[in-house]
């Protein structure tokens, strides 16, 4: 197990709520582990609103992977945590909170790129001693939900440009970043549906993928030796509390479970 000593002091959760958390963690983990389709499947543990706490309550149980919305969130808790700690930033991504977010030492990935600009910007503010690529995804919009982030998907009959271009721009043009894969949140119409018929986003998801991978082979752009991708093919981050057995059993190789693990979450103050 990883070093569980945090960087700083913090309160601890009490003896109830770490039993409780450890508990929760444990039944989601088995879920996971009994539901997925691929191996090595990766879970994040969404503390969004959580005390550090609680996250070191999970990571003292094993828990490495944590997702964060907010940067300034992110960014306390991980000066506060250990940086064995793997953050990934699911939240939508500001340019001009680029260089915030690229200070963080152990940040792992970044769920949620969407456009040209918030990749030049992440990749020119990462350090030039980072000792690894910083992770990203792309985040695809599946259900075309005006409140959603995201850019179209692909299909073999229809052509997102943007996507296309973005992913050869983050290949070819930040050599400080990794395209890991794909993202997309679903929409709940078809989480509540999911255990009665295929889930029609994490099958556009994975179409979007597929896709995109015959065109980037297309381009010379082979993922092969690492360039893109976990052992040549775009990882798939989709699934969440609501949705995440679904997800596992379409073939997604991540989901980010947050009240599943921490319970659920007060409201975030507005002032």
């Amino acid at each position: 197990m990883a070093s569980t000593t945090p960087s700083v002091s913090i309160a601890r959760a009490t003896a109830e709520r770490t039993a409780e958390l450890h508990e929760s963690l444990a039944e989601i983990r088995a879920r996971v582990q009994q539901t997925a389709v691929v191996t090595e499947p990766t879970l994040v543990a969404v503390s969004k609103y959580k005390p550090a706490a609680d996250v070191l309550a999970c990571f003292e149980a094993g828990q490495l992977d944590f997702g964060e919305n907010y940067v300034q969130e992110l960014v306390e808790k991980a000066s506060q945590l250990s940086p064995d700690i793997r953050w990934h930033f699911i939240g939508t991504l500001q340019s001009n909170k680029a260089k915030t977010l690229a200070s963080i030492p152990n940040l792992y990935a970044v769920q949620t790129i969407n456009s040209i600009k918030a990749a030049t910007a992440l990749n020119k503010a990462l350090p030039e001693d980072r000792p690894s690529l910083l992770n990203v995804l792309i985040q695809v919009n599946t259900s075309g939900e005006s409140n959603k982030s995201g850019i179209p998907p692909l299909s073999p009959t229809s052509s997102s440009p943007d996507l296309v271009e973005l992913a050869q721009h983050i290949i070819t043009q930040c050599p400080r970043l990794h395209l890991q894969g794909l993202m997309t949140i679903g929409s709940l119409v078809e989480s509540l549906a999911s255990d009665e018929k295929e889930n029609e986003d994490f099958e556009t998801l994975k179409t979007t993928r597929d896709t995109l991978q015959t065109h980037l082979a297309s381009q010379g752009l082979s993922g092969e030796g690492g360039k893109w991708g976990k052992d040549g093919k775009l990882v798939l981050s989709m699934g969440m509390s609501s949705d995440f057995v679904a997800a596992l059993q379409a073939g997604s190789d991540i989901v980010r479970v947050g009240t599943g693990i921490f319970g659920s979450r007060p409201k975030k103050e507005t002032s």
